[in-house]
């Protein structure tokens, strides 16, 4: 038997020193090839003499399209000196100093060896880069577009004396010799071909998105070699290339057929369009690269990627033309704990009918993100939050805070009803793939100690349809009472988020210190007369009956939040603050804090904001339809103790409509500018100060 093993075996181990042997062969000649490279050619390219302005200007363009800048340079460093770390699913990699410095950076590569880095990712002293660097499709670039690079990088960028940054990849991925192996497999070196069936314009769109633009980076699915799928669409596999990834919790969606060429140029080059606004690292590549892109070459990216066929089939877009053109407000919106969650801390921005506000805030229904059929980017978004991209068409930056604070299955109630109404059937979100996202993400969660109350709860009370309609006339006021109100504002308008913003008046245990005595009108008043005294001062209007089921509603709701205040607690958040009387204000900054800030959602002559019907988005802040000159935002303090905290919205990350933001001095600055605006008069104000001395911000 054991004979007869041995000669059995024999073949074997015949094969396996033979296999042995060869791999030690190529094993050999990969590291020579690795310690050894290969000749560099340097095409009979070399660096200019003297600097060529229009070959520099050509280079810092390509530079562009190629958005070189995004991983090379770090948010507060010099340009192009490195050091900006990168995940990947190995370590982190640290990008590398490619300013011409000849001690750190590429300041003596010749133009062969920075060719052969771009083209097959290899250094000038042989070692091989991590494909992060994405030069499978740099590879694809034209000779001449290359050597422009060189130049532009030689010669328009400044030298940095900047040192590169270790990488913390462990073994055995941080054997760099291996990648050889890897380029062999993938890595096709070829500068680009154009297809002579096509266009000029269609294999232009081409050549930026399979090669400078490198979009398939994010877009195209990865194999088992972290090698993208396909590098083109004519690749083996090709129907896989721009068909959507998932990239460190992003969607990165799917660009095949993307739609219409107008669409994709403007969201190439503002960073949003009717549909909705880039997210996540998107915004960078928008900021960076996209917006410096030539009208030619952004309709040639548009056409190529609205020519590749697509057998996903996209959610219908339900949005129309015009952002903010009112539509209906879902069903559910009121009835169901998603929708009120929706209405309490989305609608604002958002607006109930999921439009959006034009140039402001983007639009839910039609939406791309909405309605993917994998949810991961809303999910992030929603954890994390969001900041549009800086553009020359939009410079201000409006942000959408993190809502972290909310629980998983809060956070997928509104998501699955944001899915249900205006993602065209999208699949619900589940608390669980909120839970998953959140361990991954570990996002900042707001810790103030206001306790923000949850309007969806009002569904478990039994009064639940009384509630709601309380909820309703503090956020529908002037479509709701239209015999009470005068002009076009609501209680929210003051009372933001539904009145549970801390610092925005909230309603937050406040019925709890009514009936109460008030100084300045030298009697009693109960929260009905409260309420009335908005009826009558801000709104322009008529008192609610008092014994009236609305008015009842809105007591109900009040009492509601009241909780278990009272009248003795000192409530968080309660009222808007105070700002000091010293500080003079500066009218003319005013004005100028008013255009920058406050005049794209109320307007440049403070007319307010309509949609496409001419319903008001958010109202006037002087005017006949503003609030009138016997409110208390007609004061100058007042109003900037408001403003202090709640205005402008979507200023920062802070929790829940990144509200507030400007100095105590901007703030007295543009209160005073716009209280002290025409506006309606209100002739009982003369009875206001039977008693006290009258404020010396009063307007009367």
């Amino acid at each position: 038997m054991n004979d007869e093993g041995t000669i059995r075996r024999r073949p074997r181990l015949k094969t396996l020193a033979a296999a042995a042997a060869g791999v030690a062969v190529v094993g050999a000649a990969v590291f020579w090839w690795v310690v050894t490279p290969p000749r560099i050619d340097d095409g009979g390219r070399a660096l200019p003499q003297a600097a060529d302005a229009e070959l520099v200007a050509r280079g810092k363009y390509i530079a562009e399209l190629g958005d070189c800048v995004a991983c090379h340079t770090t948010a507060d460093g010099k340009p192009m000196a490195g050091g900006r770390g990168l995940e990947t699913p190995f370590g982190m990699l640290y990008s590398t100093n490619i300013t011409p410095d000849p001690k750190t950076g590429i300041g003596r590569y010749s133009f062969g060896a920075f060719d052969r880095a771009m083209r097959k990712g290899v250094t000038a002293d042989g070692t091989h880069m991590y494909p992060a660097m994405p030069y499978p499709s740099y590879a694809k670039m034209s000779p001449d577009d290359m050597y422009a690079l060189y130049v532009y990088l030689m010669n328009g960028v400044a030298p940095v004396d900047s040192l590169n940054r270790p990488s913390g990849i462990g073994f055995p991925f941080n054997q760099r010799w291996t990648l050889a192996f890897w380029n062999e497999m993938f890595l096709d070196s070829h500068p680009f071909v154009a297809d002579a069936g096509k266009g000029e314009v269609w294999n232009r769109g081409a050549y930026l998105v399979q090669g400078l633009g490198h979009c398939g980076a994010c877009h195209t699915p990865r194999g088992i070699g972290f090698q993208e799928r396909a590098m083109s669409d004519t690749d083996g596999g090709g129907e896989k290339f721009l068909s959507g990834s998932k990239v460190e919790e992003w969607n990165a969606v799917n660009l095949r057929g993307l739609g219409d060429v107008d669409d994709t140029v403007e969201l190439l080059k503002t960073g949003q369009n009717r549909f909705g606004t880039v997210s996540g690292s998107m915004t960078e590549v928008i900021h960076n690269s996209t917006q410096n892109f030539t009208d030619p070459d952004l309709v040639a990216i548009a056409t190529y990627l609205g020519g590749l066929p697509n057998d996903q089939p996209r959610a219908p877009r339900q949005a129309t033309p015009d952002i903010g053109v009112a539509s209906a407000v879902p069903a559910a919106m009121f009835t169901s704990r998603g929708g009120l969650a929706y209405a309490q801390f989305c609608a604002d921005c958002h607006r109930l009918n999921g439009a959006g506000v034009a140039k402001v805030f983007p639009p839910l229904a039609g939406n791309p993100t909405v309605a993917a059929k994998d949810p991961s980017t809303l999910v992030h978004i929603t954890l994390t939050g969001w900041a549009t991209a800086q553009t020359q068409a939009h410079a201000r930056v409006f942000t959408m805070p993190g809502f972290a604070r909310l629980g998983d299955d809060e956070i997928a109630d509104i998501l699955s009803f944001v899915r249900a109404s205006w993602g065209g059937g999208a699949a619900p979100v589940t608390a669980g793939e909120v839970k998953a996202a959140r361990a991954t993400l570990d996002p900042k969660v707001d810790t103030r100690p206001f306790d923000t109350p949850r309007i969806a709860d009002v569904l478990n009370e039994p009064n639940a349809t009384q509630l709601v309609r309380g909820m309703r006339l503090n956020t529908e006021t002037h479509t709701l009472l239209p015999k009470n109100v005068g002009n076009v504002l609501n209680c929210s308008s003051c009372h933001l988020n539904a009145g549970t913003v801390a610092d925005g008046s909230p309603y937050v245990g406040v019925s709890a210190f009514f009936p109460s005595y008030a100084p300045r009108a030298g009697r009693e008043i109960t929260l009905e007369d409260r309420i009335n005294g908005c009826f009558l001062r801000s709104m322009n209007g008529k008192p609610l009956a008092k014994d009236g089921d609305d008015m009842k509603a809105m007591v109900a709701y009040f009492d509601w939040m009241k909780r278990e205040t009272k009248p003795e607690d000192k409530v968080e958040g309660r009222g808007v603050g105070k700002i000091s009387g010293q500080i003079k204000p500066d009218t003319e900054n005013g004005a100028k804090v008013y255009a920058a800030q406050c005049a794209v959602c109320h307007g440049s002559n403070g007319e307010g904001i309509k949609d496409a019907t001419g319903a008001f988005v958010y109202p006037p802040l002087w005017g006949d339809q503003s609030f009138n000159i016997g409110a208390g935002m007609a004061r100058t303090y007042t109003a900037a103790a408001f403003v202090k905290r709640n205005m402008p919205i979507g200023f920062h990350g802070g929790f829940p409509l990144g509200q507030g933001g400007l100095t105590d001095q901007e703030a007295v600055d543009v209160a005073e500018y716009f209280s002290h605006m025409p506006r309606p008069d209100f002739a009982p104000k003369v009875n206001d100060w039977p008693k006290d001395k009258k404020p010396a911000d009063a307007r009367y």
